[in-house]
């Protein structure tokens, strides 16, 4: 053998050498992915979507598992801990997000931090950047087309899918109460439901079923619309967002722009909280600051703008912004409850109070009175509230049933006056043939979306998300699930909230031939048993 041939075929080993392991690095399986959903009780509607996304992404050649999840436990897994590969969960379309502000700001980096409201992990500085400009934009057209911008930027990204809006159909019994008026995003179950229904007999505590609770009732750990629709009972707000979605001042009687950062806010004289102690202007300094400077993120979206808070006068609260913010003042000051400075400021780490030790004393329209844990809550009406004149129930109990079925059999027996929450398709033809029972129908702007954990994978490659997106069939989902009462996503601004949706995005439509090219395109294949590879 020459030299030239020695170093020839040692030269070709060495290739081939070299490549055994980039061709087995490059066979190698996509890993496995579980679904985190609700349990069948909690909401058939997600658990049977979950069951639809895993069947497709198996034909695609994916390793899936499907874990339903108690409800509480599941949000925990999702915000607290984000040890998640993907969840379906949902966001409730309360009155305040009508304002584009909250649910753009789940896709804003800064909000990726445990507990906060961007769990998936999606980071794109320019989305930042458009965030803020909206936040500071007061000019409604131009703050639109932002926000319109922001839309169409992340939807190639798909860091989270918008499943669907479902239509949020409710009941209530007209023999028990009327005035029963249902706002959209939140059907009966609103802050407005207590304070304006009007007794039909002789009965005046108003009783309302549902299969959710509060994850827990502490304003500084609360991450669930069921805790937070509870709690804004017995807390006041500043402002309060009217059932046409005004705001209207409510703890506050002068909401003022001294300029673009200075927000001047007149406290109303002799509030009481419900132990007695009066409202002072140095409570609502204190709230907002204590929740500043705690770890809660919850509401950090809504905080970020304010640089300080004073008390500037005997009744006088002033809120200096680092920048302009547009929704500062009719969302912001809508959200944070007032809470009693006296009691507050004892406690150190307010996260870590156990169900017994947290307060309950606001100064709102209704007292806490009770929480038995999966049972049963109840409110008594303050009569001492300046509110209080215009309340006709004397109490508001919530039963806890375990699933919908429950709930509907308790509104149909009268057992409950109205339910908390959507009823189920089979249920409303039911609910509609039923005389004492009153059927009402409002659109959702609130989404149940399914978010990728961007930090594992295979969820961290873009074109995989864009597969899986496209092998999700949502319009069975809406057609079959809901019986056709609801709508396909598109963006997280709904399109019922007309003004701030942007209707041109890129949509994925349900194509699994176009979600293998897209894997092609990326340099996926499959293996002989039909598994994904990469």
């Amino acid at each position: 053998m020459t030299h030239r041939s020695y170093f020839r075929t040692t030269a070709l080993s060495l290739v081939l050498a070299s490549a055994v392991p980039t061709l087995a690095l490059a066979q190698e399986r996509v890993p496995p992915v579980e679904i985190y959903t609700t349990t069948e009780s909690y909401d058939p509607i997600r658990y049977e979507g979950a069951f639809i996304i895993a069947e497709a992404w198996r034909e695609l050649g994916l390793d899936v598992t499907v874990t339903p999840m108690e409800f509480s436990t599941l949000l925990d897994r999702f915000y607290s801990e984000q040890d998640f590969d993907a969840t379906i969960l949902g966001w409730s379309g309360r009155v305040d997000r009508l304002d584009p502000q909250f649910f753009l700001g789940t896709l804003d980096s800064r909000q990726a931090e445990p507990g906060a409201n961007n769990p998936g992990g999606y980071a794109n500085p320019e989305y930042d950047e458009l965030f803020d400009a909206q936040s500071r934009e007061f000019d409604t057209q131009a703050r639109r087309d932002i926000v319109h911008e922001m839309q169409e930027l992340y939807m190639p990204d798909v860091p989270v899918v918008v499943l669907f809006h479902r239509d949020e159909v409710v009941a209530y019994n007209n023999t028990a109460f009327t005035n029963m008026n249902a706002m959209a995003g939140e059907g009966l179950y609103s802050e407005w439901g207590p304070m304006e229904a009007q007794p039909a007999g002789d009965r005046a505590t108003l009783r309302i079923g549902g299969p959710q609770e509060p994850d827990n009732i502490n304003p500084l750990n609360s991450t669930s619309v069921w805790g937070w629709k509870w709690m804004r009972l017995y807390y006041d707000r500043l402002v309060r967002l009217s059932p046409e979605v005004e705001p209207v001042d409510w703890a506050a009687t002068d909401v003022t722009a001294a300029d673009d950062t200075t927000i001047v806010v007149t406290l109303r004289d002799g509030m009481s909280f419900h132990d007695g102690e009066p409202v002072r202007a140095e409570d609502v300094a204190f709230t907002f600051n204590y929740y500043m400077d705690s770890s809660y993120s919850y509401f950090d979206s809504y905080l970020d703008p304010i640089s300080s808070v004073e008390v500037t006068g005997d009744n006088e609260i002033t809120f200096n912004l680092s920048e302009p913010s547009a929704s500062f003042a009719t969302i912001t000051l809508s959200q944070i409850p007032i809470l009693p400075e006296h009691i507050w400021a004892e406690i150190d780490d307010p996260q870590e109070l156990s169900p017994d030790e947290i307060p309950t004393v606001g100064s709102g329209p209704f007292v806490f009175d009770r929480y038995d844990r999966g049972e049963f809550m109840s409110l008594t009406t303050n009569a001492d509230h300046f509110h209080a004149d215009t309340i006709s129930v004397d109490a508001v109990e919530f039963l806890i049933y375990a699933d919908a079925e429950g709930v509907f059999t308790a509104l149909d027996t009268g057992e409950v006056d109205m339910t908390a929450w959507r009823m189920e398709p089979g249920q409303i033809p039911l609910a509609e043939a039923n005389d004492d029972l009153t059927v009402v129908s409002v659109p959702d702007f609130g989404y149940f979306h399914f978010t990728f954990n961007l930090r594992r994978e295979p969820f961290d490659d873009r074109a995989m998300r864009r597969a899986l997106t496209m092998a999700m069939d949502r319009e069975r989902m809406v057609n079959v699930l809901l019986e056709g009462r609801g709508e396909v996503g598109t963006s997280v601004i709904a399109p019922v909230n007309e003004f701030w949706h942007n209707p041109f995005v890129e949509r994925f439509e349900f194509d699994m031939d176009a979600a293998r090219a897209e894997l092609e395109a990326a340099g996926y294949s499959w293996d002989d048993d039909g598994m994904l590879v990469r």
